[in-house]
C-alpha cells in the first residue's frame, strides 16, 4: 500500500476551494483567503490511514492553466468542487472538468464536493441528491462518491479529505462494477483463491476454526462467537447456499465482500487482498512472490523441515481417495490457486516417483520439490505463496547449505539434496539410467536426448534419507555445460557413463575429462549394459586401470534391462556425501 496521498482540489472560480483547505487547517472559517493556498503537508501520525497527505489548491484562470495541468497529472485523487448556490458550477462537471481530465490522459479517482450547503434553501433528500449524481457516476467511472460540506460552518470538511484518501488507498474501481452492482471478475478470482487457501481441510466450507484463523491473519483479532453467528445469519438470509454445515461457503464469502463494498467498507476487502499479497491491479506482487533470500556463492538451497511438513500436509489434504498418490485431477485442484503445474513442460511425472497409473506418490512429490528447490529456489518461493504457506517469513520453508568447498575440505557433506551430472556418449544408456532411478520401466526404443533431462528420487543412506538429482544434457549440449565453470560449480558429483559392450564408448568420456578442468568435482564411472558381452575398450588403458591411476573407485557395472541398478545410486550418493 502506498505511503503518501496527493489530493488536488479543482473547480470553477468562487466555489470555495481555498476556503475548504483553510477551514481544514484552521478548524474554523476564514472569511478572506489568498487566491491559491500553498501546498499543505499533513504528517502520517495525524491521519487515520497513517499516510503522508499532500493537499494542493488550484486556480482556473488563464494564468493558472500550466500549473493546473501539471498538478492534475501529479495528483493521486482529484476533488472537483462545486457550489450549492451556483448550479452552473455543478453542470460544468460532466461537460468540462471530467472530459478535461480524460483529455489529459489522467485516470485517477474523482470525488465530487458540494460546498456551501449552508446556503441551500429548503430540505434536500438523499434520493434527490442521488438523482443528480448517479447519471454522472454512470458515465464517468472514475467518480467514486459525492460529499457535501460547508467551509463556513464548518461541516463535513474533514470528511472530504477522508473520502479522498480512501479513494486512493482503497479504490472501488478494481473491485466493483458500480453500473452492474457486482464484483469484478478479477476481484472474484482473487477472493475465490483466498477462500480455497483458507479452507485448509478442503471440505468446501470455512468452519469456525478456519474463519478465526482468517480473521487473525487479516485483522490480528479473533472472531467472537456472537459475531460469527451474526455473520452466518445475515448470509443465510440473503445469499442462497451461502451457509452449509454451519460453515461459510464460497458463495457466502463472496456475498460478504459484496456487502462490505456496497456499504462503503472497501478497506475491509482491500485489507484481506493485501494480506494475501495482492496489489492494486489484483495480481500478486513481485515482492510478495519473491521475498529477499540471499544465497552465498558455492551454497545451495534445500527445503527446511517446515517446508517438507507444509508440502506433506498439502499432499495429504488433496489426496481425496487416500490412495497415497495424487492423480491428474487431484493435482489440478492442488495447483488451482497457482498459475498451474510448474513442471508441466518438464516431462512430469516421469521426472519422479509415480504409481502404475502415473499418479505421483508422496515420495515422488517431496522429491520433485527437493529438485525444484535445488535447481530454482525462486520457483519454490513463489509456489509456497501460491499454495498458501502459512508461516512468516515464508523463507522459513527453505535453508541454505554451507559452501561446497568447505564440504570438500572437511571431506564430509552436510547437504540433503545432491546434484549429479550424467555424461557419456550418445547411446551409452544415460537416459535409461535416469528412467530407472525414477522407477520407470526400461524402454527398448532408443531416443536421443535433445534437451536437458532431470530426474529425482530419494536414496536411503544408513537410515538417513537423501535426495539425488540426476541431469543429462544430450551430446549436443554436454560440452557447452562442461566448459561453463558457473554450471560445473553447481555439481556435487559427475557420473561418467560408458557402454561396456561398445569398444569406443570409454574413450569419449576420457576425452571429456582431459578437455575440461573437472578434477575438483567428485567423480564416479559407470559401465552400462553389463548384460551384454564385455568389449575391450579402444583406449590406452582399460577403465579399471584408468580409475586406479586416478585413485578413483572402479567403474560400477549396471544393467538397466535386467534391473541391476540399485548399487549405483547409493554409490553416487556416497561419493557426493564424502567428497
Amino acid at each position: 500500500m502506498r505511503r503518501d496521498v496527493r489530493i488536488l482540489l479543482v473547480g470553477d472560480e468562487g466555489v470555495g476551494k481555498s476556503t475548504i483547505v483553510t477551514s481544514l487547517i484552521k478548524e474554523s472559517f476564514v472569511p478572506r483567503v489568498q487566491h491559491i493556498v500553498p501546498e499543505v503537508t499533513i504528517p502520517p501520525e495525524v491521519t487515520p490511514e497513517n499516510v503522508t497527505t499532500y493537499i494542493v489548491d488550484s486556480g482556473c484562470g488563464p494564468n493558472d492553466q500550466h500549473h493546473l495541468e501539471s498538478e492534475i497529472r501529479k495528483a493521486h485523487v482529484i476533488c472537483v468542487v462545486y457550489a450549492i448556490d451556483n448550479p452552473n458550477s455543478f453542470d460544468r462537471i460532466p461537460t468540462y472538468w471530467l472530459p478535461y481530465f480524460r483529455q489529459l490522459g489522467v485516470n485517477v479517482p474523482v470525488i465530487l464536493v458540494g460546498n456551501k450547503i449552508d446556503l441551500r434553501g429548503g430540505e434536500v433528500t438523499n434520493e434527490a441528491l442521488e438523482d443528480e449524481i448517479i447519471p454522472i457516476m454512470n458515465e464517468f467511472k472514475e467518480v467514486e462518491t459525492c460529499v457535501e460540506c460547508s467551509a463556513k460552518l464548518p461541516l463535513n470538511v474533514s470528511e472530504v479529505f477522508y473520502f479522498a484518501q480512501k479513494a486512493v488507498l482503497h479504490p472501488t474501481a478494481p473491485l466493483y462494477d458500480s453500473r452492474e452492482h457486482v464484483l469484478k471478475k478479477e476481484c472474484v478470482a482473487a477472493l475465490r483463491r483466498i477462500f480455497k487457501l483458507c479452507d485448509t481441510n478442503k471440505d468446501g466450507v470455512l468452519d469456525a476454526a478456519e474463519l478465526n484463523e482468517f480473521q487473525r491473519k487479516c485483522f490480528d483479532t479473533p472472531l467472537q462467537a456472537q459475531e460469527l453467528e451474526g455473520i452466518k445469519e445475515m448470509v443465510r438470509q440473503h445469499a442462497e447456499g451461502g451457509v452449509r454445515d454451519n460453515g461459510l461457503t464460497e458463495a457466502g464469502f463472496l456475498y460478504l465482500h459484496t456487502i462490505f463494498i456496497q456499504r462503503g467498507r472497501l478497506e475491509t476487502t482491500w485489507t484481506v487482498l493485501r494480506k494475501f499479497g495482492y496489489g492494486e491491479d489484483l495480481r500478486l506482487t513481485e515482492s510478495f512472490l519473491y521475498p529477499k533470500f540471499d544465497v552465498p556463492h558455492d551454497c545451495s538451497v534445500e527445503l527446511s523441515p517446515l517446508g517438507y511438513q507444509f508440502l506433506t500436509v498439502l499432499f495429504e489434504n488433496h489426496d481425496k481417495d487416500q490412495d497415497g498418490a495424487l492423480n491428474k485431477e487431484e493435482l489440478e485442484e492442488l495447483f488451482s490457486t497457482s498459475p498451474g503445474n510448474p513442471w508441466a513442460g518438464q516431462k512430469f511425472p516421469d521426472t519422479t516417483v509415480s504409481d502404475d497409473t502415473g499418479a505421483v506418490t508422496l515420495q515422488g512429490w517431496l522429491a520433485q520439490w527437493s529438485m525444484t528447490t535445488l535447481l530454482d529456489h525462486r520457483t519454490t518461493l513463489a509456489y509456497l505463496a501460491y499454495l498458501g504457506y502459512p508461516d512468516e517469513p515464508r523463507t522459513s520453508a527453505l535453508q541454505v547449505t554451507r559452501p561446497r568447498k568447505v564440504d570438500r575440505r572437511k571431506g564430509k557433506s552436510t547437504r540433503n539434496v545432491f546434484l549429479c551430472y550424467v555424461c557419456g556418449a550418445a547411446g551409452s544408456g544415460k537416459t535409461s539410467l535416469l528412467r530407472a532411478f525414477a522407477g520407470k520401466p526400461f524402454s527398448q526404443v532408443y531416443e536421443p536426448t535433445k534437451k536437458m533431462n532431470s530426474v529425482v528420487n530419494s536414496v536411503d543412506i544408513d537410515g538417513s534419507e537423501k535426495y539425488l538429482v540426476l541431469q543429462e544434457f544430450g551430446s549436443r549440449y554436454e560440452a557447452e555445460m562442461l566448459r561453463n565453470p558457473k554450471k560445473t560449480d553447481l555439481a556435487d558429483v559427475i557420473v561418467y557413463v560408458y557402454d561396456s559392450s561398445d569398444t569406443n564408448s570409454f574413450s569419449y568420456i576420457s576425452n571429456l575429462r582431459q578437455q575440461y578442468s573437472l578434477d575438483h568435482i567428485p567423480t564416479l564411472f559407470v559401465a552400462t549394459k553389463s548384460d551384454l558381452d564385455l568389449a575391450l575398450q579402444r583406449h590406452e588403458v582399460q577403465p579399471d586401470v584408468y580409475c586406479r591411476r586416478l585413485s578413483l573407485q572402479a567403474p560400477i557395472a549396471v544393467s538397466v534391462k535386467t534391473g541391476q541398478t540399485a548399487d549405483v545410486f547409493h554409490a553416487i550418493c556416497r561419493v557426493a556425501m564424502d567428497p
